[in-house]
């Protein structure tokens, strides 16, 4: 590859999928702790999207409605890829992005902080056959292939 040719794949995405097909969507500077964030992710990681989509429609943490849309919009980067079958949720993962920090008059002219936390929500979608023959198999101990 020449130095004029543009790459096709961004290095997030690199980081994300490698030479694999799939698309992504993020969130970032969600207003949302990346703790409570994170237990609306675990519930949907690893399922097919029309199952995760379901699930995060009914679900009643805050942060639900904001996973809902990323998944959405990675749905969307998807079938602007060509990608068609079935997709599966393949990483989701919830990253602390910077806190604001604010303060909060006490008694006696004290003050205490008040951190409120954002949230960098990052959703991966691929096809069900991709994740399927990228899984290992475990090896127990003692086997020898």
């Amino acid at each position: 590859m020449s130095v004029t040719e543009r790459r096709r794949s961004s290095a997030r995405r690199d980081s994300l999928l490698g030479d694999q097909p799939g698309a992504f969507a993020s969130a970032r500077y969600t207003r949302i702790t990346p703790m409570k964030a994170r237990r609306v992710v675990d519930m949907v990681r690893g399922l097919p999207v029309e199952e995760a989509l379901d699930i995060l429609a009914f679900a009643p943490q805050a942060a639900a409605q904001t996973v809902r849309k990323t998944l959405e919009s990675a749905v969307a980067n998807a079938a602007a890829e060509n990608l068609d079958g079935q997709l599966v949720l393949s990483k989701a993962m919830v990253d602390e992005g910077p806190t604001m920090k604010r303060w909060r008059p006490r008694a006696q002219g004290r003050a205490t902080r008040i951190n409120k936390r954002t949230s960098h929500i990052t959703l991966v979608v691929q096809q069900a056959d991709v994740v399927a023959a990228t899984k290992k198999k475990p090896v127990k101990k003692g086997q020898a292939d």
